[in-house]
């Protein structure tokens, strides 16, 4: 790949993580939570690099992470990161899992996918609404070297939505030991503890490493 002819084509600055998500909401979190960790890098999505969404049909967070990733760093030749995440409910069996953005049937209606829930969980018992948000979160580098990790964040479902913050599910989720739903946290407390928020700042030495630049811990 050619990083530095890319980069130059696209005036990107440099140093440059591409982000491989159309999301711009997820771009924002992602970047809240590597800068201080990585100071000086920059962050560019792939819709900001004209990059198509890759078709995600692995059966894992884990799966479609790296599918992702390698579709736009084949075409940017920069370190790219993405993740894959979603909301596992144990009355759902783990569901709706890595089709959590499109459980209503459309892809990011946030909305429907939230109503679908509510309105199958309606009659769970509290004990019975436990959930989870899992993260699978990877970094590729224009060599071929490529690091995974898988973070989680453990609460439970409530039965309607509450709070103006955040996106997806969190209006109707409550980590545990809150009594706040996610979309009623501060972006820097929920980044502070959040499935995403672990996962990449756990990834963030690796990212510094591919790079070449220093990381701050």
């Amino acid at each position: 790949m050619q990083s530095n002819l890319y980069a130059t084509q696209k005036n990107l600055p440099q140093p440059t993580v591409v982000v491989a998500t159309h999301n711009t909401h997820k771009v924002e979190e992602i970047q809240a939570i590597l800068s201080p960790h990585l100071p000086g890098v920059q962050f560019v999505s792939a819709r900001e690099l004209d990059a198509p969404e890759a078709k995600e049909n692995g059966t894992t967070f884990v799966e479609n992470s790296v599918i992702k990733a390698e579709a736009v760093a084949k075409i940017c030749g920069e370190v790219t990161i993405a993740d894959d995440s979603g909301l596992e409910v144990e009355a759902l069996h783990g569901a709706p899992g890595i089709f959590s953005a499109r459980w209503a049937g459309k892809h990011g209606d946030d909305v429907a996918n939230r109503e679908l829930l509510l309105a199958q969980l309606q009659d769970c018992e509290p004990e019975q609404r436990k959930a989870r948000f899992a993260c699978a979160a990877v970094a590729i580098a224009p060599i071929g070297d490529a690091v995974a990790v898988t973070e989680y964040m453990d609460g439970h479902i409530i039965t309607e939505e509450r709070g103006q913050g955040g996106f997806g599910y969190d209006p109707i989720f409550v980590v545990g030991g809150e009594t706040r739903t996610n979309a009623e946290l501060t972006a820097d407390e929920k980044d502070s503890i959040s499935h995403r928020g672990k996962a990449f700042r756990a990834l963030a030495p690796y990212v510094a490493k591919m790079l070449g630049v220093t990381y701050v811990p």
